[in-house]
């Protein structure tokens, strides 16, 4: 029916009689413009539907072809319309890539006649990607019967590709600054990329805190931007690392090059890396003495309520069990230190002992959405998945410490290996290896 771009889709949405909406829209291309269309797109089909009850969302890396199908074939009894939302479907991923699950030549098929002939009239289904093939089968299935909202931006260096880049920044910073009543110069808007570079999440989240900042004041000028925005190096480094979490291979891939052209340190980048294996597998081998969890996705399918209310006591007990085992340690190891008792003995004090929350599950129990977050990504890796990757990690960082490999190549070979599908094999029997680390 149509391809538009997302900054059209409000026009397009617009243009729909209400007895002509299509029965499947797919939404596809960069994470914070997917996300900002599907918010347009969910409000436009539920605008006189309550969200709590019209709204059925799956995850794409768990739900089978099966559920998806069932889902979007079941009728509601109490509203007039159903809206099946299906985020980060792998649909154009294939055997041996990096998806959690792939939806089979089979599955494409029965998918392909649900978009044609299955949704009943009521429904909506609605799918989420972060690419777009438009040589499969199912791509010109789609464009033929629903509705695509392109979302794709050229990751590029390109004269044509900056400009696009820049072309997307300025459209959210019109929208953004217009809702606000502010304004910003082009040299004030050049600042801000220059802090920001091609981040659609982070250039928005900066204008946020910018407006904040000037108050009253109508204008986003340049001293405000160096006041606020400072080039955050853990920003790039978590969407690393978050990438690498999700098995998104291409997107960790591209945050790596910006990582080295950023001059960002090799072991700086492995260090990150290492910390969030070790997180995962901490993550993973609690979820394991667990009693009572056998489905491996059994976090993805929990919403975040359910989390909070049902495991976050049990992961604080078990936090504030690790770090009285550490403070018991630590005394242990004080009592034998001669310099420590020493300084008891003319102080009158001992020297208190800051316990660290590296091995803690929830550093800040207060906040348990991060929490629930990385229980949900560690079921994207087995246990000997992780641990392997330990043992690459390590072997890694001593080749770089003590031989001429490039730190480029062995990060990226590390980062294509633990995002594909099975991730590393059996690291102690391939010590030999070329292709070990």
């Amino acid at each position: 029916m149509a391809l538009v771009k997302y900054n059209t889709l409000d026009d397009y949405l617009g243009s729909l009689a209400q007895d002509s909406w299509p029965k499947f829209f797919l939404v596809c291309g960069d994470d914070f413009l997917t996300r900002q269309a599907f918010d347009i797109l969910s409000n436009f089909l539920l605008k006189d539907v309550s969200r709590e009850f019209g709204l059925e969302v799956l995850d794409g890396n768990s739900s089978s072809m099966g559920d998806i199908i069932e889902q979007a074939t079941t009728f509601s009894f109490l509203l007039p319309r159903k809206i099946i939302a299906v985020k980060n479907a792998p649909l154009f991923s294939g055997a041996g890539s990096s998806s959690e699950i792939f939806y089979s030549k089979t599955e494409m098929e029965h998918l392909s006649h649900l978009i044609e002939k299955g949704i009943p009239d009521n429904n909506t289904l609605v799918m989420t990607c972060s690419t777009l093939d438009r040589r499969k089968k199912v791509f010109k299935t789609i464009q033929a019967q629903g509705t695509i909202v392109d979302c794709m931006v050229s990751q590029g260096v390109r004269k044509a590709d900056l400009d696009e880049q820049r072309s997307v920044l300025q459209d959210i910073a019109g929208k953004r600054l217009a809702n606000s009543k502010k304004r910003m110069d082009a040299n004030a808007f050049a600042a801000l990329v220059d802090q920001t570079g091609f981040n659609p999440e982070l250039f928005a989240r900066s204008l946020d805190k910018l407006t904040a900042y000037i108050g009253a004041n109508p204008i986003i000028g340049i001293n405000d931007i160096k006041a606020v925005v400072i080039r955050d190096k853990k920003d790039p480094i978590f969407s690393l690392t978050n990438a690498v979490q999700e098995k998104d291979v291409g997107k960790a891939l591209t945050i790596l090059s910006s990582l080295f052209q950023d001059r960002f340190h090799p072991l700086q980048i492995l260090k990150s890396l290492e910390n969030q294996v070790r997180k995962l597998l901490m993550v993973k081998n609690f979820i394991l003495s667990l009693d009572g969890i056998k489905d491996p996705h059994h976090f993805k399918r929990m919403n975040f309520n359910a989390f909070k209310q049902g495991m976050m006591k049990t992961i604080i007990t078990h936090d504030e069990k690790m770090k009285k085992d550490m403070a018991d340690q630590e005394s242990f190891l004080s009592s034998e230190n001669i310099s420590e008792n020493k300084f008891q003995k003319k102080t009158g004090k001992a020297k208190q002992k800051t316990i660290t929350t590296d091995l803690v599950l929830a550093p800040n129990p207060a906040s348990p959405y991060p929490v629930f977050l990385i229980f949900q990504k560690s079921e994207n890796f087995s246990l000997n998945e992780l641990k392997n990757a330990m043992i690459a990690l390590g072997d890694l960082d001593y080749q770089l410490k003590s031989s001429a490999i490039e730190a480029n190549i062995g990060i990226e070979n590390f980062i294509i290996t633990i995002c594909r599908k099975g991730g590393f094999t059996d690291v102690s029997k391939n010590q030999n290896s070329s292709h070990h680390f």
